[in-house]
């Protein structure tokens, strides 16, 4: 029975031989008859002469009978091989089309024969058909590609490209090898870029964060230590130096205490930030509160407070501690900064020109203000344009990081403008 029907497979490859030639033939013959009336028609045209007319259809009968004939010799097995070999898998494209990370694949010899849509949008300048290191010619990846290539076993490295900001990937190069194809030309390698922006940059803030609290408790820490050392040795029986010493280090402790506060605040709220608040808040009894609760600061520092509230309904969504704190920490600011200014504007209107906000909420100072170029910093964690000047005030450098984060989870928008020798001025505006 196996013999019988390696026979049949015998005659039917070989009744195909005949066929595909005379399809070949046939089709030979109509390119002829076609070209030589095309031929005909620009003799009878005087377009050209019939020398030119019987060279031009020598050359396309040649073309037609023999080129095809080339191209088919090794049949159809060897066609398909070659389809794959310039192309690549069609399962393997589909499935690196259905991946949401930008994907390509490459040939033996690390061209790249397909693109998936993510890799087309996020590389446009990554070209069909040329090396994939023509766009990215970090050594990292060059030594990947050839270890993938080497040992055939899969490779992670991590690629940074700099433009137009610091972007971070990690590269999965995987080889393999879709049948069909002769030994010498099997390798394919589908290599995919895994954006790691995101968790670089969470990284790097959680290593600044550590460091920035570790040198803003030691130094308050280090003066506390000091001091006991002072008061328990030389200055153990001066009383005067003994009250001076534990004024300071009260002072000192007050300042590492409200660090940990605004700490512990900062982590309640991130840990909530993506949680809208269900509760209920009326911001003019709010901010009125809040202006009663920082009466004696405004008093002693001769500040000229001008308030301007609505008087129509002001009641939000909210959490009322949380923008309490926001309010707090923005009129506490223009206390302390603006104080040269001898005035500061609280101000609480309606709006109706901005779409998805209805309240705007403004602090206004006319102090010294701040270089342009440091306002988009000002919410960043520990963040100080002075900071001598911030820790004689007892300021932590995370008040306006907190206000970021509790006006993002209340799906406000703050902004904040200021000149020098113009003050600052802050606005938040806040949903319904």
């Amino acid at each position: 029975m196996g013999n019988t029907s390696d026979q049949s497979e015998t005659r039917r490859g070989t009744d195909r031989g005949p066929i595909a030639s005379l399809t070949r033939l046939d089709r030979a013959v109509w390119i002829v008859l076609a070209a030589g009336l095309v031929l005909l028609f620009f003799v009878l045209m005087q377009r050209i002469s019939l020398a030119e007319a019987l060279i031009g259809g020598f050359a396309i009968a040649a073309f037609a009978f023999f080129l095809p004939r080339s191209r088919t010799i090794a049949g159809g097995e060897s066609a398909a091989i070659r389809s794959v070999s310039a192309l690549a898998d069609p399962i393997v494209e589909s499935v690196a089309d259905a991946m949401q990370a930008p994907t390509v694949l490459l040939d033996r010899k690390s061209n790249v024969v397909h693109r998936n849509p993510a890799a087309i949008q996020t590389f446009p300048q990554l070209g069909s058909g040329v090396p994939l290191t023509y766009t990215f010619r970090q050594p990292a990846l060059l030594e990947a590609l050839a270890r993938a290539r080497r040992d055939a076993e899969p490779q992670v490295v991590e690629l940074q490209q700099g433009a137009p900001g610091p972007v971070w990937y990690a590269v999965s190069i995987t080889p393999f090898s879709p049948p069909g194809l002769p030994p010498d030309d099997a390798q394919r390698y589908l290599v995919s870029f895994t954006n790691m922006t995101e968790q670089r940059r969470t990284e790097t803030m959680r290593v600044d964060f550590v460091a920035n609290a570790s040198h803003e408790l030691r130094t308050p820490l280090t003066s506390v230590v000091g001091f006991i050392d002072t008061l328990l040795g030389p200055a153990a029986e001066d009383p005067e130096a003994r009250k001076k010493f534990l004024g300071i280090m009260r002072v000192q402790a007050e300042r590492m205490s409200n660090l940990i506060e605004d700490l512990m605040s900062l982590s309640r709220i991130e840990m909530r930030q993506h949680v809208r608040p269900t509760g209920s808040a009326d911001l003019r009894p709010l901010l009125q509160t809040v202006v009663e609760g920082l009466h004696n600061q405004i008093s002693e520092s001769g500040i000229d407070l001008r308030l301007e509230l609505d008087k129509g309904d002001t009641r939000i969504t909210g959490d009322q501690d949380e923008l309490y704190e926001v309010f707090e920490n923005l009129l506490d600011n223009a206390v302390k900064y603006g104080a040269s200014g001898g005035r500061v504007d609280l101000t609480l209107r309606a709006v109706d020109d901005t779409p998805g906000f209805a309240f705007q909420v403004t602090v206004q100072d006319y102090g010294e203000g701040i270089e342009p170029e440091h306002v988009p910093r000002l919410t960043e964690r520990f963040y100080r344009v002075d900071a001598e000047s911030s820790r004689k005030k007892k300021g932590t450098g995370l008040g306006l990081a907190i206000v970021k984060h509790i006006v993002s989870r209340h799906r406000g928008q703050l902004a904040i403008r200021s000149a020098p020798g113009e003050g600052m001025r802050v606005d938040v505006l806040l949903p319904r």
